[in-house]
């Protein structure tokens, strides 16, 4: 028995140094300062000197309040700030770096208690050697941090599970870790609810043991207070500041005031699919030019010859007119938006089902299986063969790794309900199971409601995909207390 442990701990080892060396390698690499990041940024240094969460204007000095990001991730670069020194971006990834080694070891932990030894091994390997998560260790980002309290929550939950069920400290941690998991993240919300509603139907089970609901069900509701605790001053503060009901963030990122682009959002929806779309056509709206060339062809069907020709002529004159007068402000031009809605109206009219049903999910199954190159330098076109053959070599075997990680997760999914474990750690599971497939079906399911299709939203599959995964290396009867 010592002789495997200290096995396991020496593989477990080689396993984190290996995926140091990766994470090194893409901070030295891959690192990237820019667009979201220097938003991230400048919150957090105004915050940090001025005492005001807010953004820099075009004048020296002068700062805006803003409610356009969680206070999550702005207070992990203040802190990182603090100690490092100001806009030191280094030492944010390194700490990140760190952070995400972390999360391999919740990872392997949860496997660990779950399965064993042996599934717990193969559990650090595949999360410490996943290009796909070590890229955003890279990146002044929140996907790195919210990828580690989505591991701490399924780790604490599963001590808690196991610990009694009560108000022991995991049922603390887990809250904790959901409350900053959503201060990161708006969207976290539904992992929240997920883990919530699996501990829920843990303390249910308590009522068969003679206990009343109320006092069984107290513990998740006292977690549930704690998880919505943190967004009540965030909720004030913009109540204060803005006179809004904000206790998240909004959907388009735009302070009280400022126009949505709801009728481009609207009009790019009904055609868009690829992340293609997203950097050429999304990000560019209001203040950069866009190309009719980047448009595709299905965003001039018109259904038949004549409205296939009369559509190609609106598009391109509405384009013409926007480059010609809307790249001239950041800002959303209300004339100009309610254009680009009518086509919307129209293109939604003829196409219902397209737009309400078959473009959603082609999105959602690009941010999946596309190949995770939006970090390295693959071109847009990773498929043109002929242009870029090696690049082209290259994205695809990416796509079919990520492809890989997938259909082991499934796969590993299919084993643990399937088998009859001997151990109650591992057969009394099936509430964090649940609450893991709740997590990515709820996530697919507000997917299927944005705009822009891009691969990092559907990172936060991946702890998930790692635990599911280790279940086809356990053996039934070796999961351990």
């Amino acid at each position: 028995m010592e002789k495997q442990l200290k096995g396991f701990r020496v593989w477990s080892g080689a396993a984190l140094l290996a995926g140091l060396l990766l994470r090194v390698w893409c901070v030295r690499h891959l690192a990237l300062i820019a667009g979201d990041s220097l938003v991230y940024a400048d919150i957090a240094t105004n915050w940090l000197k001025h005492g005001i969460y807010g953004i820099s204007g075009s004048s020296p000095g002068e700062i805006h309040p803003t409610l356009i990001r969680l206070p999550g991730y702005p207070l992990f670069l203040a802190a990182c700030f603090r100690v490092f020194g100001l806009q030191n971006f280094r030492a944010v990834l390194w700490t990140q770096v760190a952070t995400d080694l972390a999360t391999c070891c919740l990872i392997a932990g949860l496997v660990n208690r779950l399965f064993g030894r042996r599934a717990a091994l193969f559990a650090v390997w595949f999360a410490a050697l996943c290009p796909f998560t070590a890229a955003y260790a890279a990146q002044p980002l929140t996907e790195s941090l919210v990828l580690t309290t989505i591991a701490a929550a399924l780790y604490a939950f599963a001590r808690w599970q196991h610990g009694g069920l009560g108000y022991n400290r995991w049922l603390w941690i887990t809250a904790a870790a959901l409350a900053y998991s959503i201060l990161l993240r708006p969207e976290q919300v539904l992992f929240a609810v997920a883990v919530l509603a699996g501990m829920f139907w843990c303390l249910l089970r308590q009522r068969h043991a003679g206990r009343r609901f109320a006092e069984a069900t107290l513990p998740v509701l006292a977690a549930a207070v704690c998880v919505v605790l943190p967004l009540v001053p965030w909720a004030i503060r913009n109540q204060r500041t803005f006179h809004v009901l904000q206790p998240l963030a909004p959907r388009y990122a735009n302070d009280p005031g400022d126009l949505p682009p709801l009728g481009f959002a609207r009009w790019y929806r009904t055609w868009a699919i690829e992340f293609a779309d997203t950097e050429n056509v999304y990000w560019n709206y209001a203040g950069t030019p866009i190309a009719l060339a980047d448009v595709p062809s299905r965003a001039l069907d018109g259904g038949s010859a004549a409205g296939t020709q009369g559509m190609r002529a609106r598009t391109t004159k509405l384009l013409a007119d926007y480059n010609a007068t809307g790249t001239d402000s950041t800002e959303v031009d209300p004339v100009m938006d309610a254009r680009f809605g009518e086509l919307a109206a129209e293109r939604i009219h003829a196409h219902p089902v397209l737009y309400y049903f078959a473009l959603p999910v082609a999105r959602v199954l690009d941010m999946t299986f596309r190949p995770r190159t939006e970090m390295i330098p693959v071109p847009l076109d990773w498929w043109a063969w002929g242009k870029h053959r090696a690049q082209t070599a290259y994205a695809t075997a990416y796509a079919a790794l990520d492809v890989a990680y997938i259909a082991l997760g499934l796969a590993g999914f299919l084993v643990w309900k399937g088998r009859r474990w001997r151990t109650e750690e591992a057969s009394g599971s099936r509430e964090l199971a649940a609450a893991m497939v709740a997590a990515i079906l709820l996530r697919a399911a507000l997917l299927l409601t944005i705009d822009n299709s891009e691969p990092r939203y559907t990172l936060e599959f991946f702890p998930i995909l790692f635990v599911f995964a280790a279940a086809l290396f356990a053996r039934a009867d070796e999961a351990e207390r």
